[in-house]
């Protein structure tokens, strides 16, 4: 869970929450932010504040990414991150966030915001089963194991389906293939409608091929 604010980055923060009531916001996500080399957790709490509410225009930053880049220090990728990873946690393991397991748990078993935004895109990996995931889990918020390692795991298993199951995703590039080009068909023929710049009967024969290709996803 650590991450380490340039010195410069840390003296502006400092230097802002001098001029600020202890009691606002926009301390208390300053004071989290100055923390975030130790904690994570605090700070994707209150940037999803600041973020879902758009506190930041109340501030006088026109974008969230501004916000986070001149107030305290953080680029957009990382503001991201942090974003996706709380709310993630928030939806999916609140238990893992709460402070009694923060304080209570070995600082060596908590995990980054990089290995729980890796296990988040975990969970979207159509390759990956249930089991797949409570193994990935374990390791991220049981362990906490590195991000780095974790993403190494996910590809490894990923591999390790595709050989034990060539035709299975063999179907699966066939069927992701087939949707791409019913989209952008679908699209073309979505302006070609409204601008008219093709015959009704070519127009006609793409909506039949679109119904083919569905088929083929289905057969």
């Amino acid at each position: 869970m650590k991450y380490k604010l340039k010195s410069k980055s840390l003296a502006n923060i400092e230097e802002k929450m001098e001029s600020m009531d202890e009691s606002s916001l926009r301390y208390q996500v300053l004071k989290e932010a100055k923390s975030f080399k130790t904690s994570w957790v605090g700070l994707g709490q209150m940037l999803c504040t600041v973020w879902k509410d758009k506190h930041y225009k109340e501030w006088g930053f026109s974008t969230f990414d501004t916000y986070t880049l001149k107030e305290i220090g953080i680029k957009k990728p990382t503001a991201l991150k942090l974003l996706k990873s709380y709310h993630f946690m928030e939806q999916k393991e609140p238990t893992y966030i709460s402070r009694e397991y923060l304080n209570s748990a070995q600082p060596g078993n908590l995990p980054t915001y990089e290995s729980v935004n890796a296990l988040r895109l975990a969970g979207t990996k159509k390759a990956l089963d249930e089991q797949d995931y409570k193994e990935i889990k374990e390791s991220v918020l049981g362990k906490g194991r590195d991000a780095t390692d974790v993403r190494k795991a996910i590809t490894s298993l990923i591999k390790q389906r595709e050989e034990l199951e060539p035709q299975e995703a063999r179907k699966r590039k066939r069927e992701a293939v087939l949707k791409r080009f019913i989209g952008t068909l679908r699209s073309i023929n979505r302006e070609a409608k409204i601008t008219k710049i093709l015959p009704e009967n070519l127009i006609s024969e793409t909506d039949k091929l679109i119904g083919k290709l569905e088929r083929e996803i289905n057969s």
